[in-house]
């Protein structure tokens, strides 16, 4: 079975390059594209201050952050985690350079952008011309968005998971996927069905001699051997 991590990034600013830091990873995932309940979350203390235009997109201030691991400290937790599985962001190239970008401050190589799955990219290949954000597609496929108040990252990667899914060719009508308990897989649950009356069809006399000239023109046809014909 496939596994692939999906992953979000909450940063102090818009550029690496120009010291900008990573402040929350969240990561989850995913196996044959429908999530198992493996997370991995942490927030990090960037080691820097954090713009009040930033803090008011994510919801975090310096002070949230103080005594908080520095990233050095998580990178083997987060890299043990991803493994070598492909990884999936909403405009991955954000999100990998900032990763990239803090991976190279601790003398860590990066990851490779071959790995990179853009569900961004992909939202922009289906509906082109149309707004493409978290936020829009999950009003477009109909997923909750109500706890959505700020950018946090974790809740970002859940709603992504169901977003995907349906960029991936969506659930089947009528399926609705439930937590498995203990086994951290989601179970296919399949609606109620009312209970029903067996209806017994009764072939006509004209549909009985139809049948009997089809299967007339069939060679070694199931239906005219006897138990002693061999198979």
């Amino acid at each position: 079975m496939k596994r692939s991590i999906l992953f979000d990034t909450e940063t102090t600013g818009l550029d690496p390059a120009t010291g900008d830091r990573v402040i929350e990873i969240a990561a989850l995932e995913l196996i044959s594209d429908l999530p198992t309940g493996r997370t991995f979350h942490v927030l990090i203390d960037p080691e820097r201050d954090i713009p009040p235009e930033a803090s008011r997109i994510h919801g975090f201030t310096l002070d949230d952050l103080i005594g908080k691991p520095k990233f050095a400290e998580v990178a083997d937790d987060f890299m043990a985690f991803i493994g070598d599985s492909e990884l999936i962001a909403h405009n991955a190239a954000f999100d990998f350079g900032f990763i990239n970008h803090e991976l190279g401050r601790c003398g860590r190589p990066g990851v490779s952008t071959t790995r990179m799955v853009d569900t961004l990219a992909i939202a922009k290949e289906r509906f082109p011309g149309l707004p493409n954000s978290l936020d829009a597609l999950c009003r477009r496929f109909g997923i909750d968005l109500s706890e959505r108040t700020t950018h946090n990252a974790l809740l970002d990667c859940r709603l992504l998971a169901e977003v995907y899914l349906e960029l991936m060719g969506g659930r089947q009508r009528g399926l609705g996927l439930a937590d498995e308990g203990d086994s951290g897989m989601l179970a296919v649950r399949y609606p109620p069905v009312a209970h029903r009356t067996p209806r017994h069809v009764v072939p006509t006399r004209t549909e009985l001699a139809a049948h009997a000239a089809f299967v007339g023109r069939l060679t070694d046809s199931v239906w005219t051997r006897t138990d002693d014909t061999p198979a």
